[in-house]
C-alpha cells in the first residue's frame, strides 16, 4: 500500500505523477493518490473577484483564510478542475480511478475549528470565528478498502467534513498522513515542486537526505512556509506506524519511483 500526495502549487508536474502512479497500479501495487489545488484556487479566486487571503498563526504556520465564499471557490478548483483532471489522466493511462473529496462518504472527518488566531502586520492577534477549517481525525477505511478491493484507484482531495456535516478546508499533507496511518501504508510520499527539505532554503545543495525519528523536531526548524505542514504530516505518519515518509520532487522522471528509491528527504 502506497499513499502518494502531490501538491497543488505552481510548477508541480501532475501528469508525471499520474503516469507513474498508473504504471505502478498496472503492476499490481495498491495506490491511493491525494492531491492539492492551491495554485488553481488562487487563480480562480482572482478571476471571480474574491482574491485569496493567507493568515499566519502565532506558531508561524500559514494557511488560507477560508470564509464561505472562499470555500465554494476552493471546491470548484480542488473537486472540479484539478480532481477531474487527475481522474481523466489516470483513465487515459488505463487505470479505473474514482475521484472523491474527503467530504464524500465522510472519507475524511474531523472537527471544524471554532476559532482561529491570525497575527496581523502590527503584531496583534486577531480572533476569527467564521473560518471553515479543521483537522482530519477519522478516515473511512472501509470505503477506501472497498474501492481498492474492487480494482478502483482512489484520487482524493480536500475538503473534509466536520462532525456536524459541514465542508471544511484541511491541510492535504496532514490528511495524507492520517490516510496512510489508517490504511497501514508501507510508505507515504509527499511530492511537490522542490526536491525535499533544505537545511538552508532555497539552496538546493543543502538538501537533507535523511531524517531519523528522533531528529524530526530539528528538521522542522529548517522548514519554511508550506514545508512546515509536510514535516508535520511526516511526523504524524511515522508516529502512526507508517514505515517511511519521503518528501520528493514531482518534476523528475518517474517521481513516485524516484521517491521510493530514496530521492528526496527520507523520514524513517
Amino acid at each position: 500500500m502506497i499513499v502518494v500526495k502531490v501538491g497543488g502549487g505552481e510548477g508541480v508536474d501532475l501528469d508525471a505523477v499520474c503516469d507513474d502512479a498508473a504504471e505502478l497500479v498496472r503492476e499490481g501495487e495498491r495506490v491511493v493518490l491525494i492531491h492539492g489545488g492551491s495554485h488553481e484556487t488562487n487563480v480562480l479566486s482572482e478571476k471571480l473577484g474574491h482574491p485569496p487571503v493567507f493568515i499566519t498563526s502565532p506558531s508561524g504556520h500559514t494557511s488560507r483564510r477560508t470564509d464561505r465564499r472562499t470555500l465554494e471557490i476552493f471546491e470548484m478548483a480542488y473537486c472540479g478542475k484539478v480532481n477531474k483532471g487527475v481522474v481523466e489522466r489516470l483513465q487515459k493511462c488505463g487505470v479505473n480511478a474514482v475521484g472523491l473529496s474527503g467530504l464524500d462518504g465522510r472519507i475524511w472527518e474531523g472537527r471544524r475549528k471554532e476559532v482561529i488566531r491570525s497575527v496581523e502586520a502590527d503584531g496583534r492577534v486577531r480572533i476569527i470565528r467564521d473560518d471553515y477549517t479543521g483537522v482530519v481525525d477519522k478516515v473511512n477505511v472501509r470505503l477506501l478498502m472497498a474501492l481498492l478491493k474492487d480494482g478502483y484507484t482512489p484520487a482524493l482531495t480536500p475538503p473534509a467534513v466536520s462532525v456536524e456535516g459541514e465542508a471544511m478546508n484541511v491541510d492535504a499533507d496532514r490528511a495524507a498522513g492520517a490516510t496512510a496511518v489508517a490504511l497501514g501504508a508501507d510508505a507515504l510520499l509527499l511530492l511537490s515542486n522542490v526536491p525535499g527539505l533544505f537545511r538552508s532554503f532555497p539552496d538546493e545543495s543543502s538538501l537533507i537526505g535523511r531524517v531519523e525519528r528522533g531528529a524530526i523536531e530539528e528538521a522542522a526548524a529548517c522548514a519554511e512556509g508550506r514545508m512546515k505542514k509536510k514535516v508535520m504530516g511526516a511526523a504524524d505518519a511515522l508516529e502512526g506506524g507508517v514505515g517511511r515518509v519521503v518528501l520528493g520532487d514531482s518534476r523528475v522522471e518517474n517521481p513516485i519511483r524516484a521517491a521510493l528509491e530514496g530521492r528526496g528527504t527520507v523520514f524513517a
